[in-house]
This record gives structure tokens, C-alpha cells and sequence, in this order.
């Protein structure tokens, strides 16, 4: 493989990770810590995540508990957290913020899988951007001392055959996510 291609591989495998953390913030109707992964906290004189300021848990399927590390910002992160508008009720008991996770309806669920879908179309024309990119310039080699044609064609091919491997992870990744928020 050309040492330039080896930047693009770095940039599909970042295309997979955006879509990961990206699916993994649409709620399933169990409790998860990502569920929170876009809160943040006016803190200290910035916004900081929430998971910066306090530790996120987990106890059952159908809450998750926000411990600050420093009580004075409850407020705050309850305030941050119904901003947010996750459809989630902030309940301050003590020194901790209490988070039930409603079940979703039927209805919402198919809201979540057609955003899923949507999210997932979002990566597939980033992946064919940059497969766009690379057929560039392995196109611009045409004509270069010790570059043939076969090898050009060569590094289409493996073009072609990468971008389709990264496609179906992104298949894979969509059908798994798909499952987890139809099942109830």
C-alpha cells in the first residue's frame, strides 16, 4: 500500500468512530452513560462535559445517577441536563442527581431508527468523500516515472475493495443499533 493511503485508512477509521459515538447517544430505552455524552456544565467560568465534573452510573436498566465531585455544581448539572431536552427528569436526592429512563413508545422508536438511518447516510457520504479524495490522487500518479498503469488500476482496486470493507462495518454497526432500539 502507497504511504499516502495509509493517512486515508487513519480518516475511514475515524469516519467508523464518529459513527459509533454517534449511535451510541440515541437512547434505546436502557440506561446508559452516553445517553449523557452531550451535556455540558457551566463550570468554573466554562462549559465543561459532564462527565469532567461527576461520575456517571449506571445501577439498573432504567436509571442512571449523576454524582458531582463538587456538590456546588448539582444545580448546574441539573440545569444542563434538562437543557439538553433528552426528555429525561432531573430528581436532586442529596448530593446526587437521579435519572429514570422511560421505557420509549413504539412510536419513538421509529423516530430513533429513522435518526439512526439518517446519521448513518451522513458517514456513508463522508466515506465516499474521502474515497473521492484518494482517487484523486492516486489519479494525479498517471504519468509519474515508475508509476504504471497497472498500478494505478492496482490501487483502485484495493481503493474499491477498502471503501466496501468500511461500508459494511458501517452496515454491521446500523443493524446491530437497529436491534437494540426495536427490542423492548
Amino acid at each position: 500500500m502507497p504511504i499516502h493511503q495509509a493517512n486515508y485508512l487513519e480518516k475511514f477509521i475515524k469516519a467508523l468512530d464518529f459513527a459509533a459515538n454517534s449511535f451510541a447517544s440515541l437512547r434505546t430505552g436502557k440506561a446508559s452513560a452516553q445517553l449523557l455524552d452531550g451535556v455540558f456544565v457551566e463550570a468554573y467560568g466554562s462549559k465543561m462535559a459532564l462527565h469532567e465534573v461527576a461520575s456517571i452510573s449506571t445501577p439498573d436498566t432504567q436509571l442512571l445517577i449523576v454524582k458531582p465531585w463538587d456538590k456546588s455544581l448539582l444545580s448546574a448539572i441539573e440545569k444542563a441536563i434538562q437543557l439538553e431536552q433528552l426528555n429525561l427528569n432531573p430528581i436532586v436526592d442529596g448530593d446526587i442527581i437521579r435519572l429514570a429512563v422511560p421505557p420509549l413508545t413504539k412510536e419513538r422508536r421509529q423516530e430513533m431508527v429513522k435518526s439512526l438511518h439518517q446519521k448513518a447516510e451522513e458517514v456513508k457520504v463522508n466515506l465516499r468523500n474521502i474515497r473521492s479524495d484518494l482517487r484523486r490522487d492516486i489519479d494525479k500518479q498517471d504519468g509519474m516515472p515508475n508509476v504504471s498503469e497497472d498500478d494505478i488500476k492496482a490501487e483502485v482496486a484495493e481503493l474499491d475493495e477498502t471503501v466496501k470493507e468500511y461500508m459494511v462495518k458501517l452496515e454491521e454497526m446500523v443493524k446491530q443499533k437497529e436491534q437494540e432500539l426495536l427490542n423492548i
